[in-house]
């Protein structure tokens, strides 16, 4: 029995060894791998088209230079759909419920666009933090200003999809635990709670893609500041 609504976004163990490592590395065993045919299976093709489609896209807005992170942000994208959509069957475990795992992918690639700006063109990095025309007096305010909100987008991309993962699955368990509590007292409206479950699920399938694809959409939009 749960003790604690909160208890499911807890990692799980087993034998004391931390199950995390086998929630991450088991989406990319699902995915077929990619052959040397000249004509793929049905699957192979709707999993090509998917990723082409999406890559051209994120990419149609950016300069040259930032299409070579098409593979590693579209393997980010199709990661957490994969996590996030996982996550959303019984008996398991979602691993981007966790603010420190969203916050390891979110860091490191946004430094990198930052890293990248003050490389290539740091002139213009510079001039996103004091806008054209701005009053004298207000420069040191507006410069402080830019600056926390150039330093919170990790924290902002990372808590986004940690909040909507959490409060989605929350919300799933206190409807489910309402619906077996009204079961045996009042039919009717366990039914009732019962189908507006089902239609949180579904809800929830499409927040859990919604929320990768704003993901890597929003770190796209960085890296194009800096390219």
């Amino acid at each position: 029995m749960t003790l604690s609504f909160f208890d499911q976004f807890m990692s799980p163990s087993y034998l004391g060894i931390p199950l995390i490592a086998l929630a991450l590395s088991l989406p990319w065993m699902l995915y077929p791998t990619p052959s040397t045919r000249w004509l793929n299976n049905r699957l192979l093709t709707l999993q090509n088209w998917f990723i082409n489609s999406f890559t051209k896209q994120l990419f149609t807005p950016l300069n040259v230079g930032g299409h070579k992170w098409a593979l590693i942000l579209m393997s980010l994208m199709i990661f957490l759909i994969s996590l996030n959509m996982l996550g959303l069957l019984p008996y398991t475990f979602t691993p981007t419920t966790q603010l420190s795992l969203n916050m390891g992918f979110a860091i490191p690639l946004w430094l990198a666009t930052v890293l990248i700006g003050a490389r290539n063109q740091p002139t213009h990095a510079l001039g996103h933090l004091l806008p054209e025309g701005t009053p004298t007096l207000l420069i040191p305010i507006l410069i402080i200003i830019e600056t926390i909100s150039l330093l919170i987008r990790p924290l902002a991309l990372a808590v986004r999809l940690t909040a909507n993962l959490t409060a989605g699955h929350l919300l799933m368990q206190l409807i489910a635990t309402a619906t077996f509590v009204l079961m045996p007292m009042m039919s009717t409206v366990a039914a009732l709670t019962a189908i507006l479950l089902l239609l949180l699920t579904l809800l929830e399938i499409a927040v859990a893609m919604i929320q990768a694809y704003v993901f890597v959409l929003l770190l796209s939009l960085y890296l194009q500041e800096n390219v």
